[in-house]
């Protein structure tokens, strides 16, 4: 999908006169200064123990070159539909209390690279977040992509008339993640977007044979670099190799056992903190 791929995507109508965001309670970022940290995953678990706290979800998908949303809850065959009112996201129960958007619901092929420019990206995160009829959402999740790019700098901006509540900042415990989330913490702080808190993810790795937990990637140091720049530390969450299991496989059963796994009861502790920071209750 490149440059001179301009109709590969469907235009959306002309904007509304009252935008969908202002139907959107609660705006939360989910950022990471580097690759391979987990934030998608955050961002899945976040929003499915939303859900199994009774509130309606919107999850946007914004990391434009590696769109893993659709994955993570089974829907990457899904195709978004056009509607009078803008884009209709995919929703992933019947209840229609979680809904998704994704430029990986867009791609001809699944497989298809985004080979575009700056200016290509940014204006199609404005659409996303103009375009999208979520209807009345109590939390809109956003998942980014990795480090402090055109596409964060759009959002951010985008965003600034709906007053988000903030970002959740994900990391892993070593030192070399722990650098780059430095600068992640140091942008929200320059473009005056609120923290609402550290998770240390892969904060162990319980045994799927005698559920003990080693620290292969150390431990401790999302909290301590929460401490150091004075924001709350959400909590840490292990590697469940019987989830991760279930990311990859076929027909997406993640988001449908994810209550069943070990560390579901750790996320619905990290977001009942989300949800006490945005001044909601569960």
């Amino acid at each position: 999908m490149t440059d001179s791929s301009l109709n590969a995507a469907p235009t959306p109508p002309p904007d509304q006169d009252v935008s969908h965001l202002s139907k959107v309670k609660h705006i939360v970022l989910v950022l990471s200064g580097k690759g391979g940290v987990g934030k998608s995953t955050v961002t899945t678990e976040l929003a499915l123990s939303l859900v199994q706290m009774g509130k309606r979800v919107g999850v946007l998908d914004v990391d434009l070159t590696g769109p893993s949303i659709p994955k993570f809850f089974g829907l990457q065959d899904h195709k978004v539909h056009q509607a009078s009112t803008g884009w209709v996201p995919v929703y992933t129960n019947e209840s229609k209390s979680l809904a998704v958007m994704s430029l990986g619901f867009l791609l001809q092929n699944k497989d298809d690279a985004v080979i575009w420019r700056g200016p290509k990206k940014t204006a199609m995160i404005k659409q996303f977040l103009e375009d999208v009829a979520w209807g009345e959402l109590d939390y809109l999740l956003i998942d980014t992509p990795p480090g402090t790019s055109d596409e964060h700098l759009s959002v951010v901006e985008n965003l600034r008339e709906y007053k988000p509540d903030g970002a959740v900042i994900v990391t892993t415990p070593q030192a070399v993640a722990l650098a780059d989330v430095r600068k992640e913490l140091n942008f929200c702080r320059k473009v005056k977007l609120p923290i609402l808190g550290v998770v240390e993810n892969m904060s162990g790795f319980i045994c799927p044979h005698c559920q003990d937990c080693s620290d292969i990637f150390s431990k401790g140091g999302g909290e301590a670099m929460a401490t150091e720049f004075g924001v709350d530390f959400l909590g840490r969450v292990p590697i469940d190799p019987n989830l991760s299991t279930l990311i990859e496989k076929e027909g997406g059963t993640f988001s449908t056992r994810f209550a069943e796994s070990g560390i579901a009861p750790m996320f619905r502790d990290i977001t009942s903190a989300v949800i006490s920071k945005c001044g909601d209750s569960a």
